[in-house]
């Protein structure tokens, strides 16, 4: 490419040609003169232009750029001007309404929360003025008892004491009416109909509300391990002790122990709960025959029989799934449960104040099953599985 100088020279001059800077070179993006950009210069083989269409081509960008720079400050002058202005007043109105609406549910929740609460203690009030009646009817009862027996006893002592042979005889008769009388009376026997029925506070509405409430305020789950030495040969525990994995072959591994379940696909927990409320959960999502519950510490472990078997004997408490079955067991007694789908993961739900086991969809939060019943001492989680692998959640 040839390059002429243009004119005498004006403004900066080339340093090393003492030229004008008539030139532009694209690759190194500077101005030069014609020297350079000839074929001898140092930009020879370059991509060069002139200086003037190089300045005229930045001039339409700087003229392109403030075009763009005027729309944009127009638009953010009519966003800052209409849109923010209308943005702050929805935004306050969604907020009010917002606060309305909690408001108002909060308030149904509380009135509904009211009304449960005027209706079941009225049913304890109920239940307690019942119980007391039949008491107090026993009460009559038997003391009207009490008296009938001592007069009859106090006749029969007198006929006894005061009589000859030949009148004890001519009072034969009575002697048996009052005997045949006494016999009548048969002995106190023990009736529910004296006792304050706990079930009339079975509620599933305060239920539910006690079981989210409680997930709300729990900050976390107990951290709850499996007991290694519980283990059965039949189940792979891992290395965190919080998983079971169902193997059909029995591992030869595992030494033999009193504390090892040695048939049934068992292991217990490391710690066990006294008092007070205790939250686990557990994944199950991937074995379709487990069991996930509480067990006393003199459960059984050796054996096929019933004793070490979860849910089978007044040891354990457990819920179960075989295939599309759930069901809670307890001393052999098998409750089946209508599940429309199967949990992902179950809690577990321990209030030893109250001496109740639920069992829940943490997910939903939905209660599956309550058991309530005193337990005899420290419970501890149990579980069994005898397909694939289920995980305590942490």
């Amino acid at each position: 490419m040839s390059a002429e100088s243009a004119g005498p020279p004006s403004g900066p001059l080339c340093p090393e040609h003492g030229q004008a800077l008539s030139w532009f070179c694209c690759s190194e993006r500077r101005p030069v003169c014609a020297a350079c950009a000839g074929p001898g210069g140092r930009c020879r083989g370059h991509r060069i232009r002139r200086a003037e269409e190089r300045a005229e081509e930045l001039r339409n960008r700087i003229v392109d750029q403030c075009e763009r720079l005027q729309i944009l400050s127009a638009s953010i002058t009519k966003y800052v001007a209409e849109v923010l202005p209308e943005k702050n007043q929805r935004a306050v109105s969604t907020a009010s309404a917002a606060r309305e609406l909690v408001i108002q549910r909060l308030g149904v929740v509380r009135s509904l929360c009211e009304s449960e609460e005027q209706r079941l203690l009225e049913q304890v009030h109920g239940e307690e003025e019942r119980a007391h009646q039949s008491i107090l009817t026993q009460r009559v009862h038997w003391t009207e008892a009490l008296q009938k027996l001592d007069s009859i006893r106090t006749s029969l002592v007198a006929m006894l004491t005061h009589l000859d042979d030949l009148q004890l005889i001519q009072k034969e008769q009575e002697i048996f009416e009052r005997t045949e009388e006494a016999e009548g009376i048969l002995d106190p026997q023990e009736s529910d109909k004296l006792n304050f029925n706990e079930k009339c506070i079975r509620s599933p509405l305060l239920t539910q509300l006690w079981v989210t409430a409680v997930l709300g305020s729990l900050s976390g789950t107990e951290d709850v391990r499996i007991d290694e030495r519980t283990v059965s040969p039949f189940l792979q525990l891992s290395d965190d002790r919080r998983s079971l994995t169902f193997n059909a072959k029995k591992s030869k591994a595992c030494a033999d122990a009193p504390e090892r379940f040695d048939h049934w696909p068992n292991a217990l927990a490391a710690t066990s709960f006294q008092a007070g409320l205790h939250i686990w959960m557990v994944n199950v999502q991937n074995s379709c025959a487990y069991k996930v519950g509480v067990a006393l510490g003199q459960l059984p472990r050796k054996g096929s029989g019933s004793d070490s078997r979860l849910g089978h004997n007044t040891f354990s408490w457990v819920f179960s799934r075989y295939d599309q079955e759930f069901r809670f067991s307890h001393d052999g007694q098998h409750e089946p449960l209508g599940l429309l789908r199967c949990p992902s993961q179950l809690g577990v739900l321990l209030d030893l104040q109250a001496q109740e086991l639920l069992f829940y969809e943490p997910a939903s939060g939905t209660v599956l099953h309550a058991h309530r019943a005193p337990f005899s001492g420290p419970l501890f989680p149990v579980f069994a599985v005898a397909d694939q692998t289920i995980s305590i959640v942490r």
